[in-house]
This record gives C-alpha cells, sequence and structure tokens, in this order.
C-alpha cells in the first residue's frame, strides 16, 4: 500500500436502504453518502492522487473559501499499487496524476479502519464505493463502518467477480485510517 492523502468527511449514519444490519455508518473513499468538506477539485489544491498532501493544506482551503469544517471526520489514504481491470481479469499499474504535486505528509498517528474498494472509470477522483453505494455489504461481510476487514478479503473478492456489474472499474482497493485533526 503507498499514500495517497487525506479527506474531510461528513460521516453519515446507514442509509435505512442498505440492508446490513450491522453497518452503522459509512467511512467509504466515495462521496456518495459521506461527502467530502466541499467540491474539493476546483480549488485545485489536491493532490495526483485527488487527495490532500496534509490536513494543513485542507485547513486552508477551508479558511480561504469560509467553509466550516469543525463538524467533519479526517481520514487517511493508502492505495494498492494495482488497480483491478475486470473486463480483462487483471491487475495493473496505475500512477497519480503527474501534473500535480504529491507530497504526502504521513500521519504520526493512525487507525485502520477497514478496506474499500473504489470505482475509477474517469480515471480521477474516486467515484463509487459499491459495498455501500450498491449495497453490496448486504451480501458481502464488512464491518460497523462499511468496510471490509483485509486487504486479502477485498482481493479475493474482487477476483472472484462480486463486484461485476456494480460500477464500471477500474477498482482500486484503499486501507481507511481514522485520524485526528492535529
Amino acid at each position: 500500500m503507498i499514500p495517497a492523502g487525506y479527506m474531510a468527511k461528513y460521516v453519515s449514519s446507514r442509509p435505512d436502504w442498505l440492508k446490513a444490519e450491522r453497518v452503522a455508518d459509512i467511512y467509504s473513499v466515495s462521496n456518495c453518502m459521506s461527502s467530502e468538506f466541499s467540491d474539493y477539485i476546483n480549488f485545485w489544491k489536491h493532490n495526483g492522487y485527488w487527495f490532500f498532501d496534509s490536513p494543513e493544506i485542507i485547513r486552508e482551503v477551508a479558511k480561504e473559501h469560509l467553509l466550516d469544517i469543525t463538524k467533519t471526520s479526517l481520514f487517511y489514504y493508502e492505495v494498492h499499487d494495482l488497480e483491478f481491470d475486470e473486463s480483462e481479469g487483471l491487475w495493473k499499474p496505475f500512477a497519480p496524476e503527474p501534473s500535480f504535486t504529491t507530497q504526502i505528509l504521513e500521519p504520526k498517528t493512525k487507525c485502520l479502519e477497514g478496506y474499500d474498494v473504489v470505482t475509477f472509470y474517469v480515471r480521477t477522483s474516486p467515484e463509487h464505493s459499491p459495498l455501500s453505494c450498491n449495497s453490496l455489504a448486504s451480501e458481502v461481510e464488512t464491518n460497523h463502518h462499511c468496510l471490509l476487514s483485509s486487504f486479502e478479503h477485498a482481493q479475493q473478492l474482487l477476483e472472484e467477480g462480486k463486484f461485476k456489474n456494480t460500477e464500471p472499474g477500474p477498482y482500486r482497493i484503499f486501507a481507511v485510517y481514522s485520524v485526528q485533526w492535529p
């Protein structure tokens, strides 16, 4: 897993239509349910993975644009260096967008919450997390944050075709960490 960056998010509770009683809230990487602190891409301060290199950059963006981030949770992400192409059933390398500086400051402390599988059809920012967005958590075992327990489990589910026909891929596996605001 390689560092991908930070995001401030408004964590949402499990919606009633997601029939996975063990899920309490959604820590997905995508913003379909737990939204990002803003439409941040328009500020052009993100890194090549479409996240932020540090919590300080998020704070600067929020201050500059008068955004209240006091009720957000801060997440740090690491991503597998290969993405899964379901049409070919192959793992392929990918890289951050080279036109953006990517110099991630890793957190001193972080708490692993689980693993998410995220679609990148357009190949820029995270699009969908089928575990939550497509109710896949109703069919596969997740934790109370709607995340998978291990990288190996995420990899196995992808290779077995469990994510097939949820959202168009490729799919990337992320480790999702909660971190405290500095």
